[in-house]
């Protein structure tokens, strides 16, 4: 053979070059897994993935395996890229060492405050006041009496913004705002806006809302399990009085009897500072425009005694904030814990620590939708549903209509609201925002919403999951296999 006869030289090396390749994908696949993978079983699946299923294996590591979710995230730099949006706080922050001061039923959960302290990157603010809002009854007039109240500015986040009769009454709120002279800014997840077709943003910039999509996307229309969403909802009026916690803008949410059930929360104090300063970071992450000065961020002064801060969770630097606190919280609780959450995929940490207070003997009640929007992630939640039951967690499954609430209550004194569910899209995945309050009061108003819930449930056993049919069980196992996805 010539040795400049290149296609007879391919014919007699291209074997090996082939066998070369297939060898260093699958080195560098498994590398690339043992170096990065912080889980052991993960990296010895991958490993082995690489190597007994060649070059395909090493391709599904590189689309599925790489964790490119925190490495796009840190390209947003957020608050590095941007500058920090501090609330000028008229209060001073409270401690953990000074918490049982005011709040002497906080004295056991000091270790929490610390652990706050810690991780979250806010202070812990005292004197807010919270009103608890039902989707059925109050939320939405509440959000469009605030609205119409708004002087200077008004902002307004929100994960899903439908074109339909709700999402039109709040454009036409907005438009009435931006014609007194309001300065409006509406941010939208841009999946969130895709709910109905044509997108509400075009409405809202033809009534002179100045709007924005988040993290524009090119996934399929509709498709609920994309990465990277901004799924805060807040809105602030005036820099002073704020809306956080579950709900969306859409029909099914309109007041009635019919509406879907869920919960939201108006808030006033230092701890509206956090909130206009979380959408002021998101904001200038999407438009490149500062909101600043008095208008956004006016001095706030004590209004409540609730002890309140503010948790901004998300696969940047925030990354699993909010999971740390949760398992704080499980750690700490000596007598209760109530949950509330429309999905329910805890991660094995979160499982333990659900089994281990259950074991300590603190009563831990969980209450679920008998009926979910999603059957993927239901079905997946049913296939590790036991592994709460047998240490002695109690599950308690609500009658239609859906119910949205996203709620945890710890020892009748600390409450957690918020944007996130308990599964690895919220924790993990997205962008969340939810807020730990400290205050009996609170507390016990959201644990007759629990005990509310609690008349229209019923209680699933251990016995009830055991006697699923197995094509059932195979099927929400094969679920259960997606769930770092769902």
């Amino acid at each position: 053979m010539h040795l400049f006869d290149i296609p007879a030289w391919l014919e007699v090396a291209w074997p090996h070059v082939v066998a070369a390749l297939t060898v260093l994908i699958s080195v560098v696949a498994s590398a690339h897994a043992v170096l990065h993978k912080r889980d052991v079983r993960a990296a010895v699946g991958w490993v082995g993935l690489a190597w007994l299923v060649p070059v395909l294996g090493g391709v599904l590591y590189v689309l599925l395996g790489i964790n490119r979710i925190r490495r796009r995230a840190r390209s947003l730099m957020l608050k590095q890229e941007h500058g920090r949006f501090p609330p000028l706080f008229q209060v001073a922050p409270m401690k953990a060492e000074t918490v049982s001061g005011p709040h002497p039923e906080a004295a056991p959960l000091a270790p929490l405050v610390r652990l706050g302290d810690a991780v979250v990157g806010r202070p812990l603010l005292p004197g807010n006041r919270f009103t608890v809002l039902e989707s059925r009854r109050d939320a939405y007039p509440a959000m469009l009496e605030a609205i119409d109240a708004a002087r200077t500015t008004l902002s307004l986040c929100s994960y899903i913004f439908d074109n339909d009769m709700a999402g039109r009454r709040f454009v036409e709120a907005l438009s009435a705002a931006v014609k007194r002279g309001v300065e409006v800014r509406v941010l939208v997840d841009a999946v969130g806006s895709r709910y109905t077709w044509p997108p509400i943003l075009g409405r809202l910039r033809r009534a002179g809302v100045r709007a924005a999509r988040f993290l524009p996307s090119l996934m399929p229309y509709r498709l609920p399990f994309a990465n990277l969403r901004n799924h805060r909802k807040l809105m602030v009026v005036d820099g002073r009085v704020g809306f956080t916690g579950g709900m969306n803008i859409r029909k099914a949410f309109w007041p009635g009897e019919h509406a879907a059930v869920d919960l939201h929360f108006r808030v006033e104090g230092p701890l509206v500072g956090q909130l206009q300063e979380t959408f002021a970071e998101d904001w200038a992450f999407t438009t490149r425009e500062r909101l600043t000065g008095e208008a956004w961020f006016p001095p706030l002064t004590e209004v409540g005694t609730v002890l309140a801060r503010g948790i901004a969770d998300g696969p940047d630097e925030d990354f699993e904030t909010l999971r740390t606190v949760l398992l704080g919280a499980l750690a700490t609780a000596r007598t209760s814990v109530r949950i509330v959450t429309p999905y329910f995929l805890p991660d094995t940490a979160l499982i333990t620590a659900l089994s281990v207070a259950a074991l300590r003997g603190v009563q831990v009640d969980i209450l679920l939708p008998e009926k979910g929007n999603l059957p993927l992630v239901q079905w997946a939640a049913w296939a590790q549903l036991w592994q709460v039951l047998r240490p002695g967690c109690r599950i308690f499954l609500t009658a239609p209509p859906f119910d949205h609430t996203k709620l945890m209550v710890v020892d009748g004194v600390w409450s957690l609201i918020g944007s996130a569910n308990w599964d690895p899209r919220s924790l993990r995945l997205n962008f969340e925002f939810n807020v730990e309050c400290y205050d009996t009061a609170l507390a016990m108003q959201l644990e007759g919403v629990v005990a509310a819930r609690l008349r229209n449930a019923r209680p699933l056993t251990l016995e009830q999951v055991d006697a699923r049919a197995l094509p059932i069980r195979l099927r929400d196992g094969l679920a259960r296999l997606l769930s770092p996805y769902l």
